[in-house]
């Protein structure tokens, strides 16, 4: 497969330096025609990354928020990664993991400590974590990824397992389909091929074209329900922005499928990373522009935010179009029993508990939902998008969202999240615009209250 049909570079640098002339009026039709909730082609995402102005900006914030609730409603799903080792045999320059770091405390957890793990993340109220696994094929291959997924899901009421992991071939991809995970994660990091060299000088990462087609492999496999993402600030945004709405176009053109979720990770200080500064700042504006550009241009796919950005900022994100976030998270493995600052794979910048973060997101009008339904009923690639694109999933997840969050209240939450949750609840249910799915969700909410769980459309 010649990659450089996948991503040509020459291409994205064309556009990008075209779409620098962009007049104010034309931008302002880009803006007005994203609202038909139809997506923007790479021209016009480009023109959009070249934003600077505020007033500009801020209509682009408004119009984010217009379609992430017109086709996601206003639920935000909330998750936490579970690491599972941190040996690693990369040497990526960025990460903490890196195998020459000799002054991490590296750790790789057997099936009995994932379970513990899992069981800890559980009682925050968590029902789907992010498995991720360090690059080691000798610690972590997909035997070790296997038996950690069922042990979970045998071991704990944890109901979806996405998992991030290392490219494989396509025999190994076909034992994670097998066992039941949700998503399969994996993060370009940059699309630019001599940045990527750079960073990468060494392990099997340093492999640009292998990492590039693992989604292909993962497709080929028959795993639908896939994310993907870049390290922001190893090089230019704009760039690998772009590049990752056209690798995005590549996936759903050929398997009839784009990505579930793109990730919005922002390179963070890690213990002993080789890099003293970030080689391309990206600022908060900058950030916020990103999630924007990728609300408007591929609007019915999820944008993951992750605890790497400080609390303020998450919030603020919240109204910009991100559909997910991590809550309570830790970076090392064993971290949710015992934390150990010399293990983490990056520094997190939002320590606030899941209630904590429940009650923001509760705050601000947003539904938290800690749902797992598609997975389980089966609407999970070309299924699930042809309900995103058509703006129908939120006929399912609706509901869905507010039976799951009333398990969290009956569970875990503090007294005053209750408080605030049930009066959200009750705001909740009269949008519900279906007569017989309000009843019905009605009759279910009471048998939650009753002691029953796990109940879903």
């Amino acid at each position: 497969m010649d990659t450089h049909k996948i991503i040509n570079e020459s291409y994205i640098n064309k556009l990008l330096e075209k779409s620098k002339s962009t007049s104010k009026e034309d931008i302002l039709n880009i803006i007005e025609k994203s609202r038909d909730c139809f997506g923007l082609n790479f021209e016009e995402a480009a023109c959009l990354l070249q934003i600077q102005e505020d007033e500009l900006l801020d209509i682009m914030f408004e119009t984010a928020k217009y379609i992430k609730e017109k086709i996601y409603g206003n639920r935000i799903v909330v998750f936490a990664p579970l690491y599972t080792s941190n040996e690693c045999r990369n040497n990526c320059l960025y990460c903490g993991f890196r195998a020459a770091n000799r002054d991490l405390n590296r750790r790789t957890l057997n099936v009995t400590e994932v379970v513990r793990e899992a069981k800890a993340i559980e009682v925050q109220g968590h029902k789907r974590i992010l498995l991720v696994c360090g690059e080691d094929k000798g610690k972590t291959d997909v035997d070790h990824i296997v038996d950690s997924v069922k042990a979970i899901y045998d071991g704990t009421d944890i109901r979806r397992i996405n998992v991030n992991a290392a490219p494989m071939n396509i025999e190994d991809f076909k034992k994670l389909k097998n066992i039941g995970i949700g998503t399969y994660q994996i993060f370009q990091e940059t699309y630019h091929r001599e940045t990527y060299r750079v960073m990468h000088p060494s392990g099997l990462k340093s492999d640009y074209d292998w990492r590039l087609t693992a989604l292909d492999r993962a497709f080929e496999a028959g795993i639908d329900d896939l994310g993907i993402g870049v390290l922001l600030g190893l090089y230019d945004y704009k760039f690998d922005v772009l590049a990752t709405l056209i690798h995005s176009d590549y996936l759903d053109n050929k398997y009839s499928v784009g990505p579930h979720t793109i990730s919005i990770p922002r390179l963070r200080p890690a213990h002993n990373s080789a890099l003293g500064e970030v080689p391309c700042p990206v600022s908060d504006k900058d950030l916020k522009k990103i999630v924007a550009v990728y609300r408007l241009t591929v609007p019915y796919t999820g944008i993951i935010l992750s605890t790497r950005e400080n609390s303020k900022l998450r919030d603020e994100l919240l109204e910009l179009g991100v559909s997910q976030i991590s809550a309570g998270s830790k970076t090392n493995p064993g971290g949710y029993e015992e934390e150990d600052r010399e293990a983490t794979q990056f520094e997190t910048s939002d320590e606030r508990s899941v209630d904590q973060m429940i009650r923001v997101v509760t705050k601000q009008g947003h539904l938290p939902s800690f749902c797992t339904a598609c997975y389980r009923a089966k609407r999970t690639g070309e299924a699930f998008m042809e309900l995103a694109k058509d703006a129908h999933i939120h006929e399912f997840c609706h509901p869905n969202a507010i039976l799951t969050f009333k398990e969290y209240l009956l569970d875990y939450a503090s007294e005053q999240t209750k408080r605030d949750g049930e009066a959200l609840l009750d705001r909740e249910l009269n949008r519900i615009v279906d007569r017989k799915i309000k009843e019905e969700t009605v009759k279910r909410l009471k048998r939650l209250e009753k002691g029953e769980r796990d109940l879903y459309f």
